[in-house]
């Protein structure tokens, strides 16, 4: 649920927007973040609804993150004026009213509840809703078959028979356009509106972190918030590491998301100033030179030698600028993939169940529409605004 409050058109106007999207709306990704991008922008104050676990389990299946887990991964997101934890799951007029909100915001998918009744149906009717549009060629459930599947192909151009057999089970006709798979195509455009486009300002302190933040988590959120503590104007620089560099320290499969998912995953988080893509394995002086950097910092993970075996953070330990900063989250990316492995049953039968009751809603809207079934483009997944992030 999103609520903005204060949407100033002609006076103050304050918005609920709930994103309950059929998939594990838990893991939250970039496309989640643009959803929240779109709807803070159509007002001044923007309240977000999380589900709890027990309700994403009785309509979804099970969440890869916890409610809490999940309350601070949305807490987060720039965007973000407000989280209400434990919001329903059927958004009513009732809801919009306890905070005050006037009007609520969603994706253009359909949110069922488990006896296939609309979500949003009662605010729609009373003309209080409004939706944003999907951001394209991101869905959780692609994520989850890039784990599952262990290829590689997401990284590039990569020619990938299991990867490709998987996106054309998502993406064609007959498959529901709410957990279909399609390309994700960086644009500079998108990179500006998800970017603060703010520069140091005097005073501030410049703080430099590297990684490949796979799969932006609470593990990494963290970390960045206790950097963010270290100053009193912190402003921090995310370097991050290209797809063929991290796949040499992590190997597998690794990363999931490419460095382009990344960077919006990682310019989404209100603690984050800027970002590098493509930032060198190691932190040279040239580097600390440009970003004038102030302070290096790394968590307590491992750090991984650089192809010829040396410290690549031999030069901010010489300045004597390193910082190893505990987070007090032991979390990794890793961690999560092996989460999704454990119930990997549980994850495919509730996609399938969820898939064939969005088919049946296209059909249902086909029939009542006289639509025929070949006049229907369907295209790969929509979300927005109220769920289970």
């Amino acid at each position: 649920m999103v609520d903005q409050r204060g949407i100033r058109t002609q006076a103050a106007a304050k918005s609920y927007s709930c994103n309950s999207r059929p998939s594990f709306y838990d893991m939250v990704h970039y496309g989640h973040s643009n959803q929240l991008r779109q709807a803070k922008a159509m007002g001044d104050y923007l309240i977000v609804g999380v589900h709890t676990d027990s309700e994403i389990a009785k309509h979804k299946g099970p969440p890869v993150f916890t409610q809490e887990e999940r309350y601070k991964m949305v807490r987060a997101i720039k965007w973000v004026d407000e989280v209400v934890e434990g919001a329903p799951y059927v958004t009513t007029l009732e809801t919009l009213d306890k905070y005050n909100c006037d009007f609520c915001v969603h994706g253009d998918d359909i949110t069922l509840t488990v006896d296939g009744k609309d979500t949003y149906e009662e605010v729609k009717k009373s003309g209080r809703y409004r939706e944003c549009k999907r951001t394209q060629g991101v869905s959780t459930t692609d994520l989850v078959g890039r784990m599952l599947l262990m290829t590689k192909a997401h990284h590039s151009n990569i020619d990938s028979s299991d990867y490709q057999q998987h996106t054309d089970n998502f993406g064609k006709k007959g498959h529901s356009p709410w957990t279909g798979v399609s390309q994700f195509l960086q644009t500079s455009q998108k990179i500006i509106q998800f970017a603060s486009g703010q520069e140091p300002q005097p005073g501030d302190t410049i703080i430099y972190v590297a990684g490949a933040f796979d799969l932006f988590h609470i593990g990494h959120v963290d970390f960045l918030e206790a950097v963010h503590k270290l100053a009193e104007k912190p402003y921090i620089i995310v370097g991050l590491h290209f797809d063929q560099e991290v796949n040499r320290y992590k190997g597998k499969n690794y990363p999931i998301m490419n460095v382009h998912e990344r960077t919006l995953s990682v310019l989404a988080c209100r603690y984050v100033s800027e970002v590098v893509i493509g930032a060198p394995f190691a932190v040279t002086k040239d580097l600390l030179d440009h970003f004038k950097v102030d302070l290096v910092c790394h968590g307590k993970t491992e750090i991984y030698p650089d192809k010829d075996g040396s410290d690549p953070y031999a030069e901010p330990r010489r300045k004597g600028i390193l910082r190893t900063v505990d987070s007090g989250n032991s979390l990794t990316t890793d961690a999560i993939v092996q989460r999704i492995i454990k119930n990997r049953l549980l994850f495919e039968a509730r996609n399938q169940k969820k898939e064939a009751k969005e088919i049946a809603v296209i059909q249902a809207m086909k029939y009542i529409n006289g639509w025929k079934k070949e006049d229907v483009t369907i295209s790969s997944n929509v979300y927005f605004m109220s769920g289970y992030f």
